[in-house]
């Protein structure tokens, strides 16, 4: 994500003023603008997450003022169907019921008490009973908060200093994980934001996704030094970058035999793909696992889990330090706990991911059919769009750079037919169980007719 991040700000075209053939007039964005215009004035580029700022797409940012179910409305009255689902936690969609009065039940009573409730035991059995993974847990407030704690945890454990992760995989804006691959087959990681000291991307080593060799290199040249490997088993935040179970298992597999540990970040595929997330899909047990999104039910939680002998390596019982004055916030809590509470119901992943695999096959038959230079890349209900005619993109850098202007097109013409994707195309699209069938076929004839815009546009 860091590198597309910096690719979205690099673009600064102008929006298009001429309609192609086929194109919908562009919907009003005038209170949107006088908002955004407004939040220059307070934020660096009017928003408190880059992404937001639409810089690799066309038009002002869309301020949003409702979401119910599949559905956002925007400050201009503007209605969409929504796949960004707040970047993956809306597995339920927007305000869903049992969420939304479980919240106000327990804020009746506080939104914060900076100690132990009885919510935090009730949302940690749920998750620890129904996961052969995980023993231990502890809530922090994001999923940024979640890794750097993953990390110390490893490094404090093994007693060593370094860490492998892989381009193309988003661990969150912590300083020794937002770095990326400089050259050569095994490099220490190169800054990729200012503000970090050189000394600590040199503590984090890079290597591309799916390759064998640069990972045994890594060891090799800094035996003995690594503290733990991390990756995402479902690497989403820089395309759908979909691993062979034989790759992850290879990465397990070696951490193993150099005593390292596995750390799976999970952030966005922890209760996506399954309730037991990535690890359960690929029956692989990670050492430490970071969780997100999902268990907020909308609001912001993070977590980190393991074995209960690593674990005791957290203080108060060991000598890893981590602390949150809003970890297990009790609001944030109840929404995990009623929308996990849903999610552990037998078949929920069946109905939704058949749902999703429906939705997207049917939009990759259509372009197939049309000789479109287009792939639908997918896993559980998460979904990407990639302009291409590999049958695989396991790397970021086999990511085109320049199929993101088909990209720009194609966001601009969704948006005007009532489609809400995010404003990037690195970035993954997601269904929700509030996504009926008929808000998927309206869906699938707008991404039709855009796919023709888009490819007589080209």
């Amino acid at each position: 994500m860091f590198d597309s991040i910096k690719k979205i700000f690099s673009s600064g075209e102008e929006e298009t003023t001429s309609l192609t053939s086929g194109a919908k007039p562009d919907i009003s964005r005038e209170k949107s603008a006088q908002l955004y215009e407004k939040a220059k004035t307070f934020f660096p580029g009017g928003v408190n997450s880059p992404v937001r700022a639409f810089k690799s797409v066309y038009g002002t940012p869309l301020f949003i003022e409702k979401g119910d179910g599949c559905y956002l409305w925007d400050a201009d009255g503007n209605q969409f169907i929504d796949f960004c689902c707040s970047w993956g936690p809306l597995i339920l969609g927007h305000n869903p019921a049992k969420v939304r009065e479980k919240v106000i039940e327990v804020m009746a009573n506080g939104m914060s008490f900076g100690a132990p409730t009885a919510l935090e035991n009730e949302l940690a059995e749920l998750i620890i009973s129904n996961n052969r993974y995980i023993e231990k847990i502890r809530f922090t407030s994001s999923g940024t908060e979640a890794v750097m704690s993953a990390i110390r945890l490893a490094r404090g454990t093994t007693k060593r200093d370094k860490i492998i992760k892989f381009e193309g995989c988003y661990h969150g804006h912590s300083d020794s994980l937002l770095v990326k691959a400089g050259s050569g087959l095994v490099t220490f990681g190169e800054t990729s934001s200012a503000g970090i000291p050189k000394s600590f991307a040199n503590e984090t080593i890079v290597v591309s996704l799916n390759d064998k060799e640069a990972l045994k290199k890594a060891f090799e040249d800094f035996k003995e030094q690594i503290a733990a490997v991390i990756i995402e088993p479902v690497p989403a935040n820089n395309g759908l970058l979909l691993q062979d179970k034989d790759f992850l298992q290879f990465v397990r597999d070696i951490c193993n035999e150099n005593c390292a540990l596995l750390i799976f970040d999970e952030v966005i595929s922890g209760f996506r793909v399954g309730f037991e997330g990535a690890a359960g899909y690929y029956d692989i047990q990670p050492d430490i696992v970071t969780y997100g999104k999902i268990i907020g039910g909308g609001l912001p939680v993070g977590a980190y889990a393991s074995s209960s002998s690593i674990m005791s390596n957290i203080s108060p019982e060991g000598g890893v330090y981590q602390a949150g004055t809003l970890s297990g916030n009790p609001v944030a809590m109840a929404a995990g706990i009623a929308q996990l509470t849903e999610l552990s119901k037998s078949g929920f992943y069946k109905e939704l991911n058949n749902k999703t695999q429906e939705f997207t096959e049917s939009i990759q038959r259509y372009a197939t059919a049309k000789n479109y230079k287009f792939k639908v890349f997918t896993i559980g209900s998460i979904f990407w769009f990639a302009f291409t005619d590999k049958d695989k993109i396991q790397t970021a850098e086999e990511i085109d750079p320049a199929s993101m202007e088909k990209f720009k097109v194609m966001h601009k013409e969704l948006l005007n037919r009532g489609v809400y994707f995010g404003p990037s195309g690195y970035e993954v699209g997601f269904i929700s169980v509030a996504h009926s069938k008929l808000d998927l076929e309206k869906a699938k004839r707008q991404i039709f007719e855009t796919l023709d815009i888009v490819f007589r546009s080209r």
